[in-house]
């Protein structure tokens, strides 16, 4: 083989791990995922309160940083005008507890009084979740369960 066929195989042989290297390393920093993602939702009784709870499995590969929960009815603005990771800035926080090497297990609950009931609008509402990795890396689900209230 002359040295100039041979040159330019091993070129081409770096080339090609390079790009895998390349395509591995990213691999790793996708994006957060949600899965199982289910909302309850209990209406407040005469003599007690009710409950809105919301969970979901995270998994991020550099790790779960945050999740952030907001109970949107399908009757606002935000049907017109989607959700955007700003205006999930002020929403609340839910609690994630590890439950794999790179998966987290998140619940979100509230309290939801009969006050609150009555203020609120009946039928149907969505939960947006937005999930930071510690890479700082996100995702905004603006309909990642549902539930009806009323």
């Amino acid at each position: 083989m002359s040295p100039r066929v041979v040159l330019s195989v091993a070129a081409g042989a770096v080339v090609l791990a390079g790009a895998g290297a390349f395509a591995l390393a990213h691999a790793g920093e996708q994006p957060p995922a949600l899965g199982d993602g289910a909302a309850r939702y209990t209406a407040p009784g005469a003599d007690r309160d009710g409950s809105l709870t919301f969970t979901a499995d995270v998994t991020a590969s550099s790790g779960v940083k945050s999740v952030k929960v907001l109970a949107w009815p399908e009757n606002s603005s935000f049907a017109e005008q989607e959700l955007t990771a700003k205006d999930m800035a002020a929403a609340e926080s839910a609690t994630c507890e590890p439950s794999g090497h790179d998966t987290a297990h998140c619940t979100y609950t509230i309290t939801v009084t009969r006050a609150d009931a009555d203020s609120s609008p009946g039928g149907l509402w969505h939960i947006a979740v937005l999930a930071t990795a510690d890479d700082g890396s996100r995702t905004l689900d603006t309909k990642a369960a549902d539930f009806t209230a009323g």
